[in-house]
């Protein structure tokens, strides 16, 4: 998909308060990982993540809109006055897509929760789609492509992530006097996950105040990896080795789509803002794929696996940092369990 009057108008998040270091979280399965004989440091020796963030306990914000609606919908509320025209760009929205894995109730939708908490108009649409990691990145195709049909003018895209619940029933279980070495093996990516909140505000080019412009999308799926990672709000069960394997060679593929619809070369592209697992998978996709690694920047060694929140998020402290500048092709990738993997370019 190509797109030609998108515009990334704003991007907004927020890091959680409590830095929760990988050591911490080792501290506390110390008599499982002597029954079991694993070695202190696992988790930053294997996957390279020092910390990752909590947000305050979830029981502190339990009511409507719950701990996920309401980060979200402040990171959204910011998305709109970073542009120093809320008033204007809110009354012209016309929809709010989010992309949470993590979600406080079945029902409504985050979307919805953000809706009712900003007092967006009543024909803004507001509706949640999920796919895991990627969840973010087809959020912005969808609304891009909404945009260019002119079906609306103002998208806003959201994900809130809280990791805090599904760590502490892992390390729960882990913890029972019958959990074992293959347990721990597919528990260890639950243990990497990190929180964070990020909006994106994405408007017609008619309407834009910047020239972020959002310029193509390339997507590819695996159905026969479709069991290598299940997940439910308590536990998470993951094959590693595969999911390594057969993401990285998912990966190969989409890039030579993206090679031949988006005009990329290893060479053209200033920036390359990943979903990241950690520092194998991260090592591994660049040597397989020929690409330099001092062109990503990295967030998991603090921030963990932050999920559909990762890419944009990585994006927003990429900018922040300088990384990115007026005028750089940037590549955006991700992979997510099912698998699937998106590529989109944003000319910053």
């Amino acid at each position: 998909m190509a797109y030609r009057s998108v515009r990334i108008e704003s991007l907004a998040f927020e890091l959680p308060p409590h830095r929760v270091s990988s050591k911490a979280i080792e501290d506390e399965l110390q008599p499982t990982y002597r029954r079991l004989g694993i070695p202190a440091g696992c988790i930053e020796t294997l996957v390279g993540i020092q910390a990752r963030r909590f947000w305050d306990d979830d029981k502190t914000n339990s009511g409507p809109p719950g701990r996920i609606g309401s980060c979200a919908a402040r990171v959204a509320r910011a998305a709109f006055e970073q542009t120093g025209r809320a008033s204007e760009l809110m009354a012209r929205a016309g929809v709010v897509i989010s992309t949470s894995v993590c979600k406080d109730y079945i029902e409504p939708s985050v979307a919805a929760l953000v809706r009712g908490q900003l007092s967006l108009p009543a024909d803004c649409e507001a509706f949640d789609i999920g796919n895991a990691c990627l969840g973010f990145m087809n959020g912005m195709d969808l609304a891009a492509m909404w945009i260019e049909q002119r079906r609306v003018d103002v998208a806003l895209v959201v994900a809130a992530e809280s990791s805090r619940h599904v760590t502490r029933r892992t390390v729960e279980r882990l913890l029972l006097p019958t959990s074992t070495m293959q347990d721990f093996k597919e528990a260890l990516p639950t243990l990497t996950l990190g929180s964070g909140a990020v909006a994106m505000l994405l408007v017609h080019e008619s309407l834009a105040s910047t020239a972020h412009q959002l310029t193509g999308a390339v997507s590819l799926g695996d159905g026969a990896s479709s069991t290598i990672c299940l997940g439910t709000p308590d536990w998470m069960r993951t094959d590693a080795h595969k999911l390594l394997h057969n993401g990285v060679a998912l990966a190969q593929r989409t890039w030579k789509r993206a090679e031949d619809t988006l005009g990329w070369s290893r060479d053209n592209l200033a920036q390359f803002i990943c979903h990241q697992v950690g520092a194998t998978h991260m090592a591994t996709l660049f040597q397989k794929m020929e690409l330099d690694l001092e062109r990503a920047f990295l967030t998991y060694p603090e921030l963990g696996n932050i999920g559909p929140a990762a890419v944009p998020l990585t994006l927003g402290l990429a900018v922040e940092a300088g990384r990115v500048r007026a005028g750089d092709r940037v590549a955006l990738m991700g992979i997510g369990s099912g698998l699937s993997c998106m590529m989109m370019e944003v000319l910053w």
